[in-house]
């Protein structure tokens, strides 16, 4: 059974998606069987698509319009069709790049391979380019990585609060503007500090007591 997606970016009404519509019926899938999304290609958990991928079996053929209409980045393009595969479930594009795929035939599982190619060629030279620049942080003495969340002063409240009873964690960390993964890494439930929490402040900082 073939089955169609479409997916057009803006809500506003300024795209449609008529001409998808009207390829994929030309192409034989039946109208029952179009699923479609109004949001960016970047997005992986669109409703339309999840929706899709779930009604799928084995031996169905996921036919989409464009290779961009099932989304715009290469690794999550690469890895659904590779999902799709592995559950015996073809995939097709009908025009614009990509339209030389069709899984169902050696021809097309070669073009995709390449694509696959490309992908991986891709993750490595964002690992490298990541490496190359973290190496040239460190020799100007910066250290790389996301700034901590959590400062002293947060960490210092966070002690005082975790130690009384009446504390609602959650409102703490809205408080804060943390998250609960991010103080429970720095301070236990009773207020003590944990090896982060030590590091932020320093080893010689005292453990707040529990109070109760």
């Amino acid at each position: 059974m073939l089955v169609g997606y479409m997916r057009v970016s803006k809500v506003d009404g300024s795209q449609v998606s008529d001409l998808q519509r009207d390829a994929l019926l030309a192409a034989g899938v039946d109208a029952l069987q179009l699923y479609e999304d109004t949001a960016s290609g970047k997005r992986e958990d669109r409703p339309g698509l999840m929706a899709c991928l779930k009604a799928l079996r084995e031996g169905d053929t996921l036919v989409v319009w464009k290779l961009d209409r099932l989304g715009r980045d290469l690794r999550h393009l690469v890895n659904t069709v590779h999902d799709l595969t592995e559950r015996g479930i073809g995939f097709k594009v009908l025009t614009g790049h990509g339209a030389s795929i069709d899984t169902t035939f050696a021809s097309g599982k070669l073009v995709f391979g390449i694509f696959a190619a490309l992908a991986e060629f891709e993750r490595e030279l964002i690992i490298e380019r990541t490496k190359a620049g973290m190496a040239a942080a460190r020799a100007r003495g910066r250290n790389g990585g996301r700034p901590y969340k959590m400062t002293a002063a947060k960490l210092r409240l966070a002690m005082a609060a975790m130690g009384s009873p009446e504390t609602k964690v959650g409102e703490l960390c809205i408080e804060l503007g943390i998250t609960r993964q991010t103080l429970y890494r720095h301070v236990d439930p009773n207020g003590n500090l944990r090896p982060d929490g030590k590091k932020l402040l320093g080893a010689g900082t005292p453990a707040v007591a529990n109070t109760v």
